[in-house]
């Protein structure tokens, strides 16, 4: 394995995971709860220019933070679902970036991953809403945004609006949250309080890192395996946190969705799955005889498995399944995937196609990563070394970047969480043809996606090429 991306061997990350989830159920919204938001019946005009009501979004908290009167997305704008889908666009191409080393690594060893590129990208703006200079610079490029408002702008819409709980309208179960333990000799500057109380709405708490470090780094652990519903555990590993450490920036994302057609477990069959390495493991498939959501494109599939939505107008999650051609055709399609800005959103089955043979694997995988490596090889440096002076009195540097995946998919639907922390420490018109029936055979290595898909926001992202189930 290349040195960049090393995990810490007191991770043990693997494709397994023994641990027993609770069964997939969505409640019911109860008598004395209304949903999270109201339901918009109006056209897609409509829906644009009513999106931040609808989604509660806080204008005056974001008033405070945008005072520049000639900002492209500030509060003196509406928010539309066009302006929040160029910026998610952007911070996709930067998660599809990160997923190039990390999927063709795991891909050498015979392995599944997933990760989020939404709690990562969230939690980069976060450390960019601290830096000043030449850092904030390099960070804002890596993010490819123009300024630190476009960034706060974006991370307020996903944290208040995108990623909200919907289970209560019979959506999928969603939680995101944001979280800072600063060390007790230090406080916040007013501006970056600011930011973090309004716009990544994070719970923050002092510390004493000095005589107790190893006590807040179990304090972030029990924090992120309590947000992420138990999936995730010991973020942070033995040793990451000491007397010399200042600042914990973190996020937890849980997602609970149910199939909108869930897969009859009755006929649930174990088949043959092709392994990279030319060997074949049985493995438990789900098929169906319904129409799908399929796109056939030169040298590749996609599948759309939308989740149920319940009485949400304003957002639908779904899973995109991305199936090579070849059986030794993922790297291509990574490479495909990674050289074209914008790949996903350019490549989305829109219509029911008639199937054939149709058959999905049942996978679950648990991955994590020092991410600090693969985020200097790809050319964020400065954040690691100088920099972040603006979050408190003293100049701060990021030391360890962490984040722990986790996924879950069967016939109910799919359960996934992530988590990522960063400690930081002093710095140094078409034609009507006959319908073709399309056959959907996942028994060889491909990607998966999970987005909303109104604006594109994609929260986790992986590969699977060699399933496991327990």
């Amino acid at each position: 394995m290349s040195d960049y991306n090393r995990p810490p061997p007191i991770f043990g990350f693997g494709s397994n995971n023994n641990q027993q989830p609770p069964p997939f159920s969505i409640p019911p919204p109860a008598a004395d709860q209304a949903c999270p938001m109201e339901i918009c019946d109006e056209g897609p005009q409509q829906l644009n220019n009513t999106f931040m009501e609808n989604h509660s979004i806080n204008r005056a908290s974001f008033q405070e933070i945008h005072s520049h009167q000639n900002q492209d997305f500030s509060l003196n704008k509406q928010f539309g679902i066009y302006e929040i889908s160029v910026l998610i666009s952007n911070q996709n191409d930067v998660g599809v970036a990160l997923a190039k080393p990390i999927i063709l690594e795991k891909m050498k060893e015979n392995a599944d991953c997933v990760f989020s590129p939404l709690s990562l990208n969230v939690l980069l703006s976060f450390v960019a809403a601290g830096a000043k200079g030449s850092t904030q610079h390099e960070l804002l490029s890596f993010l490819k945004s123009t300024s630190l408002e476009q960034l706060n702008s974006l991370s307020a819409v996903l944290v208040n609006s995108v990623l909200v709980d919907g289970s209560r309208c019979g959506g999928p179960r969603l939680s995101f949250v944001n979280g800072a333990w600063v060390d007790q000799s230090l406080s916040f500057k007013p501006e970056f309080k600011n930011i973090s109380d309004n716009v990544y709405k994070a719970c923050s708490e002092q510390v004493d890192f000095a005589k107790h470090a190893e006590k807040v780094r179990a304090e972030v652990n029990n924090w992120v395996e309590k947000e992420t519903n138990g999936l995730i555990k010991d973020l942070i590993p033995d040793n990451a946190v000491n007397n010399e450490t200042r600042l914990i920036l973190a996020n937890a994302l849980y997602f609970k969705g149910v199939w909108e057609q869930k897969f009859e477990a009755s006929v649930t069959k174990e088949h043959d799955f092709l392994l990279l390495n030319g060997g074949t493991i049985k493995v438990p498939f789900m098929t169906s005889w319904k129409r799908q959501y399929i796109s056939v494109y030169n040298g590749f599939k996609v599948l759309r498995l939308p989740y149920q939505q319940g009485q949400e107008m304003n957002r639908h999650f779904s899973m995109y399944i991305y199936l090579p051609d070849y059986k030794d055709g993922l790297q291509d399609l990574v490479q495909k995937v990674v050289s074209q800005s914008g790949f996903f959103k350019h490549h989305l089955p829109r219509e029911k196609k008639l199937v054939g043979d149709f058959r999905i694997p049942k996978f679950k995988i648990s991955y994590g990563i020092e991410a600090s490596g693969v985020l200097k090889y790809l050319g964020l440096v400065l954040p690691f070394t100088e920099g972040l002076d603006d979050m408190v009195n003293c100049n701060l540097a990021v030391s360890q970047v962490y984040h722990k995946s986790f996924i879950e998919v069967n016939e109910q639907g799919t359960e996934a969480a992530a988590a990522s922390a960063a400690v930081m420490s002093f710095g140094c018109a078409a034609v009507a043809v006959p319908e073709q029936v399309v056959d959907f055979v996942a028994d060889h290595p491909f990607l998966f996606i999970i987005t909303e898909d109104r604006t594109g926001s994609l929260l986790f992202m992986g590969s699977v090429v060699n399933p496991h189930t327990s």
